[in-house]
């Protein structure tokens, strides 16, 4: 169900070392930042730099080689993650980063004419899980996951 598109007036910090703006409360507080999801040409050939050379942890691996998972990730952080979709280079290969936000009324957040929604609320698997989510673009378009637990 895709909600108004609008501008979202989020604030996350200011230029290295100058002390962020005062933040508003306006809509939302971003918490953490949960995923990146990245556009592979070969997803296997990914699973071994990043889980062998890198030595960070697999997740869903076994079920997306069975097909009951659309794409593997690599788990960073407790909290973090990055899936590895495979995909065509197009420009860029980062599709979109998520940030986990404080629980909120999604209607409100897009009725108060800052957010672009691009596709949702909905159910998303996540690095902690599944949980809502909605997906927004910044002024510049880049796509932004904005989700809570």
């Amino acid at each position: 169900m895709a909600a108004p598109p609008g501008r979202a007036k989020l604030v996350a910090g200011g230029p290295p070392g100058r002390p962020p703006p005062e933040r508003k409360r306006d809509v939302m507080r971003v918490t953490g930042f949960d995923h990146l999801v990245l556009n592979v040409a070969d997803v296997e050939r990914s699973l071994r730099f990043y889980c062998g050379t890198l030595g960070l942890a697999p997740v869903r691996v076994e079920e997306w080689r069975e097909g009951r998972a659309p794409f593997p990730s690599v788990r960073v952080s407790a909290e973090t993650i990055i899936d590895l979709v495979a995909h065509e280079r197009a420009g860029s290969n980062v599709d979109h980063f998520c940030l986990v936000v404080e629980p909120l009324d999604w209607a409100e957040a897009a009725a108060s004419g800052g957010l672009d929604v691009v596709e949702g609320p909905g159910p998303r698997f996540g690095a902690r899980g599944t949980a809502t989510s909605v997906y927004v673009r910044d002024p510049d378009g880049n796509v932004i996951e904005l989700r809570y637990y």
